[in-house]
């Protein structure tokens, strides 16, 4: 199968032209996944295929401000041009959406076709229903609970109970075209094949296990982000040396996660390497329910203090930057924590012995690792580096190799299920860009399978800290809260806090005007070719 698919990419490589006219230009783009996200409106593939399947073709309700590098990215209005939350009643959430927006098959976006995709998502009854859809985003977001239309261009959502955050919730939820579906004989494979949402690229071309070929949308409803280029296409590959060929040879122009050690010849050959930090953290998340080593928050504590973050960071050759905790350090939210993880092995083992560890015993774990994805990185070497250093403290480190999709499928069933393989924890990365992104990875109402908190970890203060950001209208009183909330996580320890990525990349010389946002999404609407 690998041969047959490498095979295959090879000749869509050779076969993509670079232009197809004279003035026609052409983005050729080498993904991380080992697969190409599926193109029905809500790509799997996690936030890869959300950059690269989801939000250049589909939009939400709330979308991502992807305009600076400078910046956290934060959200702006997407398909709605405004909301309001109740006041009488804060689960209630009215939406002003956007007029004379049409998706690719030129039928409007309306009300009616916001209720259509809800449904498609919350309504297992619903003919639309989309099985994979709808658990990918039910697991970002769980606490849709019903819905109703006001009118034609005004829609109303009530959410299970008050969130502040919502609008961060709906950036995750993407609107595909009821029509389109209908003209694929209601059936997602089918629809798949040539889907229609509202965005600046429409799917024009999809090989499986192959490549996705998008064309700009020259009716964009955003005039100023109709794409400069013409078409992008994107290919899958999982392995870096591939990458780094593919752009050496001038199969494509950017590459994502380029090796870290070829960063040197990369840069003298001329490529540009862009990197930027961003909400990314890169943890092991511990399994904490009864039975696991990691179970006792000693055990976590004394693990976080036995790796080498800096010692990681040489490895990536300066490409990722330290993690102590949900945020960066340099973050306001930061707070001050107890504990400041270093690498300290005596202090490892003084926690381990505390929790009733005899000097020189064994504490065997299993952790399940992908062998590429979104946002992983290098995650073989990453981890193999990690046993290591976690050796040195007693913790004896067997590893469960996975493909990335099969790894999602586990992070979305509870850490008991046979998705997991029996894993103590999980190598997945994840995002950190605000309080929505907390509550759904720590929040004790978020255990999987309903929600994301995976790890089943709960902690009565941070709960009760949450429930009163959910709450809250107070500025004040939620960005007290948040900080309290990352100094107990980095003090109760649920994550090995490892790294953070710095968002790497390498472009051909001939690729301009990208600017790398901080955020885990690229805006690709002002990229030009210039030959």
């Amino acid at each position: 199968m690998r041969q047959t698919w490498t095979a295959m990419l090879a000749a869509a490589l050779v076969a993509a032209p670079v232009a197809a006219g004279a003035q026609e230009t052409t983005l050729r783009i080498a993904m991380t996944a080992s697969d190409v996200p599926t193109t029905t409106g809500m790509p799997n593939n996690g936030y890869e295929g959300m950059r690269f399947l989801g939000y250049p073709i589909f939009e939400g309700l709330v979308l991502w401000d992807l305009s600076s590098a400078d910046t956290l990215a934060d959200i702006r209005p997407g398909l709605a041009e405004s909301w309001t939350q109740s006041e009488e009643d804060p689960t209630k959430w009215t939406f002003d959406l956007r007029q004379s927006v049409t998706f690719h098959d030129g039928t409007p976006f309306n009300a009616d076709a916001a209720i259509w995709n809800l449904e498609r998502y919350y309504d297992p009854e619903a003919p639309q229903f989309e099985a994979q859809g709808s658990a990918i985003t039910q697991a970002r977001i769980p606490n849709v609970a019903e819905w109703r239309k006001v009118d034609d261009f005004t829609l109303e959502i009530t959410t299970d109970r008050p969130l502040s955050y919502f609008p961060y919730l709906l950036v995750y939820m993407l609107y595909s075209s009821p029509a389109g579906f209908e003209a694929a004989g209601s059936d997602w494979a089918a629809y798949a094949e040539a889907p229609k949402g509202t965005g600046p690229f429409q799917i024009v071309e999809v090989e499986p296990r192959v490549s996705v070929t998008l064309a700009a949308y020259e009716d964009y409803w955003d005039a100023e982000r109709v794409p400069k280029v013409d078409r992008v296409v994107l290919y899958p590959m999982p392995e870096a040396t591939t990458r780094l060929a593919a752009l050496r040879s001038g199969q494509v122009d950017w590459i994502e996660v380029p090796p870290p050690d070829a960063v040197p010849s990369i840069e003298a050959a001329g490529f540009e390497i862009v990197t930027n930090s961003y909400p990314h953290v890169w943890p092991w998340v511990f399994d904490v329910t009864e039975g696991s080593p990691f179970a006792d928050v000693k055990v976590r504590q004394a693990a976080n203090y036995c790796i080498d973050r800096d010692g990681m960071v040489a490895l990536l050759n300066g490409l990722a930057e330290p993690a102590q905790g949900f945020f960066k350090a340099t973050n306001p939210n930061f707070g001050e924590p107890e504990n400041m993880y270093t690498f300290d092995p005596d202090k490892a083992k003084a926690l381990l012995a505390e929790a009733g560890y005899e000097e020189g015993a064994t504490i065997p774990a299993k952790v399940m690792i992908s062998t590429s994805g979104s946002g992983q990185m290098l995650p073989l070497p990453m981890n193999e580096f990690l046993q290591q250093t976690l050796a040195e403290c007693g913790f004896a480190i067997d590893f469960e190799v996975t493909e990335w999709g099969t790894m999602l499928v586990a992070f979305r069933n509870e850490p008991s299920a046979p998705q997991a393989a029996g894993s103590d924890a999980l190598n997945i990365s994840l995002v950190s860009s605000d309080i929505s992104q907390m509550a759904r990875w720590f929040w004790s109402g978020n255990f999987t399978p309903t929600g994301s908190n995976w790890g089943h970890w709960e902690n009565e203060e941070f709960d009760r800290l949450l429930a009163e950001i959910q709450e809250s209208t107070d500025p004040e009183v939620i960005d007290q809260n948040i900080t309290r909330l990352n100094e107990i996580l980095v003090d109760d320890a649920p994550w090995l806090w490892i790294v953070h990525d710095l968002n790497p990349r390498a472009l051909a010389p001939k690729v301009k005007n990208f600017t790398s946002a901080q955020s885990w999404f690229q805006d690709l609407t002002p990229v030009t070719i210039e030959e």
